[in-house]
């Protein structure tokens, strides 16, 4: 996979670039960008390509309805530099856009998903996308796990390159794959029959994996306590994961009655009015041995329910990663949009919390697979 920065000024000077970013960014109530965290990581590659002289051209996606508008995420860019926004991808206005543009600026079209040919990965489209430039760059890591048009489409056509940001991904996440040890993975999320390739592996690579968030359910009914009104996945750990040595789950839980009260428990002690909403005090005090001494550590999913305040032991292990980091130069990849904004609400500053990746998805493929069909192309 070759690497944008490989090109010198020169060969980048006046070039059209098209740059698949993944500017996919949450809205407020207002229809305004509500957290920067991918546009500040995306803006490095857009900013190399600008101070080079290339005609930068970004396309991206936003959120699930194809008829949501990048218009916000073009006001919210200025933040970082001059972007010129043009609501169409290949039609004329986008075109004669293109066409016009001098060395160093950024222009922004409009929701590439707006097409519905994107999600086809449409030959027809991808040439379209293609014609707008003379070299490609993808740096749009966290839906790299995609085979969409502007993914995987495009790289066949032009000269390709990684951006950046998903050079950086790939080399963070690599190490993930053979983690120094020791070394802990933390493991959050839903969907217990997704992820259980994922904790396989992790349990070779790792010397503890600790489930937590709504995965800690499955595995509490696996063993037979109560989960009441606690999310479940369609599927239950196997037994050969529960009893593996290296496999850690929480031993309290903080579990909300359906007024909002919200009490500490065992999980053995979980009654049928009762959702786990969090883990407890005694599961940081279980993690903190493992944490303190880690010279490697992955994390992807809050411990509990972020969206409803429930931060405080997420926040606790950000800060015992963050002492990791400072007193044991432990390596640190965290991803995934949630455990990013858990930790951004709690507080803890993120100087010392290594890596943090764009990827959700994205990056728990990543280290399943060892690579991506968008990466895939690039090579």
């Amino acid at each position: 996979m070759k690497c944008v920065d490989q090109l010198s000024a020169e060969e980048l000077k006046g070039k059209r670039v098209l740059l698949r970013s993944d500017f996919n960014l949450p809205l407020d109530t207002e229809g305004e960008v509500a957290d920067v965290f991918r546009l500040r990581q995306g803006w490095q590659t857009v900013q190399y390509l600008s101070e080079r002289g290339a005609k930068v051209v970004i396309i991206s996606h936003i959120g699930r309805d194809p008829e949501e508008s990048l218009e916000p995420v073009a006001r919210a860019a200025k933040e970082f530099g001059k972007v010129t926004f043009v609501a169409d991808i290949t039609g004329p206005a986008a075109r004669g856009a293109v066409d016009v543009m001098k060395d160093g600026e950024v222009l922004m079209l409009e929701n590439v998903r707006r097409d519905a040919r994107e999600t086809e990965n449409d030959e027809g489209f991808a040439r379209e996308l293609a014609s707008l430039a003379e070299l490609y760059v993808n740096d749009s890591f966290a839906v790299d796990h995609r085979s969409h048009a502007s993914l995987v489409g495009v790289p066949k056509l032009l000269p390709s390159y990684a951006g950046l940001l998903v050079r950086d991904e790939v080399a963070h996440i690599d190490a993930a794959r053979a983690p120094q040890g020791p070394s802990i993975a933390i493991l959050g999320g839903a969907k217990f029959e997704t992820k259980a390739p994922l904790i396989k592996l992790l349990l070779e690579k790792y010397d503890h994996v600790f489930i937590t968030g709504a995965l800690a359910n499955d595995v509490f009914k696996a063993r037979g306590f109560p989960v009441g009104r606690s999310l479940l996945s369609k599927e239950l750990p196997s037994p050969d994961i529960l009893a593996n040595p290296r496999f850690l789950a929480p031993v309290d839980v903080t579990a909300e009655k359906s007024d909002g009260q919200a009490k500490v428990k065992k999980p053995e002690d979980v009654e049928a009015d009762d959702k786990i909403v969090d883990v407890g005090p005694e599961t940081v005090a279980m993690l903190a041995p493992h944490l303190t001494a880690a010279k490697f550590i992955l994390w992807n999913g809050p411990t509990g329910i972020y969206e409803q305040g429930y931060i405080h032991y997420t926040q606790q292990i950000a800060e015992l990663a963050s002492s990791a980091s400072k007193n044991n130069g432990a390596q640190i990849v965290i991803g995934g949009g949630d455990t990013i904004a858990a930790i951004e609400a709690s507080g803890v500053p993120q100087d010392n919390l290594g890596f943090l990746s764009t990827g959700g998805g994205a990056m728990l493929e990543y280290l399943l697979k060892g690579s991506l069909p968008a990466i895939d192309a690039l090579k």
